[in-house]
């Protein structure tokens, strides 16, 4: 980057670096941790471009912390179809729609209001923006550290039940237990992102719900 004059760089963080908050909602300035080693290598990396940007006064690093992206391109045409056993919720609800597997759900006695995981979910179009809003900031050297969610939680159970909702679907599912490493809840606090670079998620999970299943029906 540094021999073909790029100094700015917009690298996929996530809310993983939080670890397990001390409150709730998340701002960007909350001690950062790493509860899985999926969560240690971004933290790693946040460490690795701020050293650099501190040692090279004119690079502009842009660190978006991912909370939980879901859906699909509302055209159908792009979307999330992953090989193997999926690591995230809506692509195993939607196997379990499609009775390719049951849904198993880690936990159900969090300190959450129906005692499953509490997650903040943001449609992929909208982190989609987020990255454009960003790019448009990057005119300008340091490090710039934003939040991309929808500043609200919902749990596990209610993406289940919005899904079969929406849909008109039923998806099965049952309840084991927590895995280690997962936190009650996490969700964000975007009014840094919103005040800094014009974020604001305008996507719920019923259009993530909806898009998701369209996208795995036409594909």
């Amino acid at each position: 980057m540094k021999e073909y004059g790029c100094h700015n760089f917009i690298f996929s963080s996530s809310a993983t670096v939080y670890g397990d908050p001390h409150k709730l909602p998340i701002t960007e300035d909350f001690p950062l941790s790493a509860t899985n080693p999926y969560g240690a290598t971004k933290l790693m990396i946040e460490r690795i471009l701020t050293d650099f940007q501190f040692a090279n006064k004119d690079f502009s690093v842009t660190l978006l912390r991912y909370f939980n992206p879901i859906g699909a391109h509302p055209s159908g045409l792009i979307g999330e179809d992953p090989n193997g056993i999926p690591n995230n919720l809506l692509p195993l609800v939607i196997k379990a729609a499609k009775g390719e597997r049951t849904l198993n759900v880690y936990g159900n006695d969090y300190p959450t209001p129906d005692g499953t995981g509490v997650r903040d979910y943001i449609h992929v179009c909208d982190l989609a923006d987020g990255h454009i809003l960003a790019l448009k900031n990057t005119n300008k050297p340091g490090v710039y550290i934003y939040n991309l969610g929808t500043g609200k939680g919902n749990s596990v159970l209610e993406i289940i039940n919005t899904f079969e909702r929406v849909n008109n679907v039923k998806v099965p599912y049952v309840i084991t237990g927590r895995r280690p490493g997962d936190i009650a809840a996490c969700f964000a606090d975007c009014g840094r992102a919103e005040r800094e670079i014009g974020f604001k998620a305008k996507r719920g999970i019923e259009e993530s719900c909806l898009s998701a299943w369209n996208y795995s029906k036409n594909h």
